[in-house]
């Protein structure tokens, strides 16, 4: 799944570029940087590989949402309506602009249940946020019709399914903005960055001052530029874009291999009948960065998770019903509201009531799921060895599952 694991001399050349003039700052000094402007170069990139008119880029993924909510008008006490099984990421930039998560089940897409959507609606609510997960994409045709009923924002959060297309076109591209992250572990990496992607102009402008302190760069230099509002300080540096730069110019070729090494892994599971998938919106534009895999039952799949564990062959399979990072049944910091920033009492109400809402609607789903990510290094040998284990320890346990019964 992630670029890290090809990384290598394109991406060495992009970087000692920035080196070599000693620039490593995305704005300003002309002259010393020698015509080298890497971000501008992987944000022209991002707007032709994924067919968005504008491209931001930030530090983070995280950075990218936050400036997307600021820029968008979210702000104190609005309501965003956003999945049960995320990252961290999506609830923090949500409270990072004092916004009020309002968290709703998913279904076996692993994404936004749109029903689950629309029963939680309020006058608060200003937008809905799907999560593209796991690679793949949400419904997005059920999400924008309910947007456009009760004329609420969409927002993107695409940053798990960099080369995921829904009906053609890339997440992240199809709402009002959208994000990706370049963090260590995504499908393309800047080692640390993210951004954000809008066919408005007026926003992706303000998203241009927001991410640089209000500077509206107009000015011949920064010392010249004006400020129209208040910014923060979310800029991407040069290095990191010069990774990005190399990793962008090589994702076809990456998402080629996912899809090759997924269909092979899976082509293994599918000889147990008891294993189904998860369901995809649009199954031609997962970008196959992960096989999302169900068994029959919550103890099956810890017995199968315990027996992989055992046999050395748990890494890379993520069980997220167990997960701190990924779905709210762990998320004790989130519904116990520990934060060291004060938290609106709004936010603070809002957080605490997560303690006790039924959520068992995505634990019957999300207890069952195994994600399995794919790697672009794998050998079709090691494809072959992978999955011939995996269907070896599940079926063990399906066996000693019919014995007990």
């Amino acid at each position: 799944m992630p670029g890290y694991e090809l990384f290598g001399a394109e991406e060495r050349k992009e970087v000692n570029d920035v080196l070599e003039t000693g620039i490593i700052m995305r704005y300003g000094f002309d002259g010393p940087r020698k015509g080298h402007w890497k971000a501008k170069e992987l944000e022209a990139a991002i707007c032709e590989t994924f067919g968005s008119k504008y491209a931001q880029l930030t530090s983070s993924g995280t950075t990218a949402l936050s400036t997307a909510m600021a820029t968008l008008g979210i702000g104190y006490g609005d309501e965003i309506i956003m999945p049960s099984f995320t990252f961290v990421a999506s609830f923090e930039a949500v409270l990072s602009v004092g916004a009020v998560p309002v968290l709703v089940d998913i279904d076996e897409s692993l994404t936004l249940n749109p029903e689950a959507v629309r029963k939680a609606i309020t006058p608060k609510t200003k937008c809905v946020m799907p999560v593209h997960m796991c690679g793949s994409m949400a419904w997005i045709d059920e999400l924008k019709q309910i947007c456009d009923e009760h004329k609420l924002i969409l927002l993107e959060d695409a940053c798990q399914s960099i080369g995921a297309t829904y009906k053609g076109k890339s997440v992240g591209t199809i709402g009002h903005a959208g994000t990706f992250s370049f963090d260590f572990v995504k499908t393309i990496t800047c080692g640390e960055g993210g951004v954000i992607m809008t066919n408005s102009e007026d926003l992706y402008t303000k998203c241009d001052g927001y991410t640089d302190h209000g500077h509206d760069h107009l000015g011949v230099d920064r010392g010249a530029d004006l400020h129209p509002f208040i910014g923060y300080n979310y800029r991407i540096s040069e290095l990191h874009a010069a990774v990005g730069l190399a990793q962008i110019r090589k994702v076809g070729s990456f998402l080629e291999t996912q899809k090759k090494n997924y269909k092979l892994l899976r082509s293994y599971l599918e000889t147990v009948p008891e294993i189904t998938y998860r369901v995809i919106p649009d199954p031609a534009g997962d970008s196959c960065g992960q096989l999302s895999w169900f068994l029959p039952t919550e103890d099956i799949a810890r017995a199968v998770v315990a027996e992989m564990k055992a046999q050395g062959i748990l890494p890379g399979n993520f069980y997220w019903f167990d997960n701190n990072w990924h779905y709210v049944r762990k998320w004790d910091h989130l519904k116990q509201v520990k934060s060291l920033q004060s938290l609106s009492p709004l936010q603070t109400a809002a957080l605490q009531k997560l303690q006790t809402q039924d959520f068992s609607a995505s634990d019957a789903i999300i207890s069952r799921c195994i994600s399995t990510s794919i790697s672009l290094v794998w050998t079709e040998e090691q494809i072959k060895e992978k999955g011939e284990k995996m269907v070896a320890a599940i079926q063990k346990v399906l066996k000693a599952q019919q014995v007990s019964a």
